[in-house]
């Protein structure tokens, strides 16, 4: 099961102070749990060579190398896994392609989506945004922590938020649900990536550890 607790989304732009693999590196010091590469304006070819500079970044943690939308970005670059917007692709496809073992999540903005038959292929959810964020400036209305809630009560699957999220953020997400926080600015835009990542994680274990969640275990 992928840990989602801290999960870093890279953004080429943000990194661009201390550069990429920089950035990737000192978050993994930090105690970044999982790293999804995406870039909506490179190239194939570029991602593909980012990504596998970052898996050779990651070779020897447990820490996965997930791609953003591009299946044929992530069987190139050897990836975990592939994550994928409700329009981006076919869930099907990328389970058949990737195989049974990959790591396959799917972003999810309302209820009426946990329905879909393709959640059966699908290992966690990045539900969000809970709040507007410039990382994406066509995103769907912020849920809030509520919207977050309503949806982690009736998911099937692990939860990850994502949008506008930062160390102060891990309690409430915890509560609503989630398994995890997706980041993007907070880490990628920090003068100090590693100590941003490590604030994070030790928020997120701060939450877990008060939690009396009876249920707590299925998000370890």
């Amino acid at each position: 099961m992928i840990d989602l607790s801290v999960y870093l989304i890279t953004d080429a732009v943000l990194c661009a102070r201390a550069g990429l693999l920089a950035t990737v590196a000192a978050a993994l010091r930090g105690g970044t749990t999982a790293v999804q590469l995406r870039d909506k304006q490179a190239s194939d070819a570029a991602l593909i060579e980012q990504g596998k500079a970052i898996k050779s970044l990651l070779r020897g943690t447990q820490v996965p190398l997930i791609v953003n939308d591009r299946l044929k970005v992530a069987v190139a670059i050897g990836a975990d896994g592939l994550h994928l917007g409700q329009s981006d692709g076919d869930v099907a496809e990328a389970r058949a392609v990737l195989g049974a073992e990959a790591i396959l999540g799917l972003s999810v903005q309302r209820l009426e989506q946990l329905e879909a038959p393709e959640l059966s292929l699908v290992d966690y959810l990045g539900v969000g945004p809970v709040f507007a964020t410039a990382t994406k400036p066509d995103h769907s209305s912020p849920l809030g922590f509520d919207g977050l809630a309503a949806i982690c009560a009736q998911s099937p699957l692990p939860v990850v938020a994502i949008g506008g999220l930062s160390a102060e953020h891990a309690a409430s997400i915890w509560s609503a649900g989630g398994a995890g926080m997706s980041v993007v600015s907070a880490i990628c835009a920090a003068s100090d990536p590693e100590r941003a990542t490590r604030e994070i994680a030790e928020a997120w274990r701060v939450a877990r550890l008060g939690s009396t969640d009876a249920n707590s275990l299925y998000r370890l």
